[in-house]
């Protein structure tokens, strides 16, 4: 099985931005502990802070790769071409967020994601990548 994980603008953060609300582990941390806990599992991870950057890495591993774990970041709540993007693959997209977007400003209620996605996993912090994970196996 291959999935790969693709996170959006200000992910590379995570650790240093908002603890709070995000955490104090990096994502590169979390990302190697959870390759070790599915060793069967080829798990890639690609981040970029560019919506154009996220749309051409959708399209490339669209109709090749098994599962797209994809947390937009704020491109969730903006960017009508990510979510063209997804609706066009035929690789299912699972949509994550580590913080509860309901519970945040109204602005982050909406998704552009969410129609498309075979699921959403909102407010686990970390552990919604694992949740979304555990949906394709």
């Amino acid at each position: 099985m291959k999935i790969i994980v693709i996170n959006g603008p200000n992910l590379n953060l995570l650790g240093k931005r908002e603890p709070e609300v995000y955490g104090k582990a990096s994502f590169e941390a979390y990302f190697e502990s959870l390759c070790l806990k599915y060793p069967s599992v080829s798990i890639e991870y690609y981040q970029s802070n560019i919506e154009g950057e996220l749309i051409s890495k959708i399209q490339e591993v669209g109709f090749s790769y098994d599962g797209i774990i994809l947390n937009a970041a704020a491109y969730t709540h903006t960017s009508v071409g990510i979510g063209d993007a997804v609706k066009a693959i035929t690789t299912p997209v699972v949509e994550v967020h580590i913080s509860n977007t309901y519970a945040r400003e109204d602005f982050r209620h909406l998704s552009y994601i969410a129609a498309n996605a075979k699921g959403v996993i909102i407010g686990f912090g970390l552990k919604s990548y694992e949740l979304a994970l555990a949906s394709f196996l």
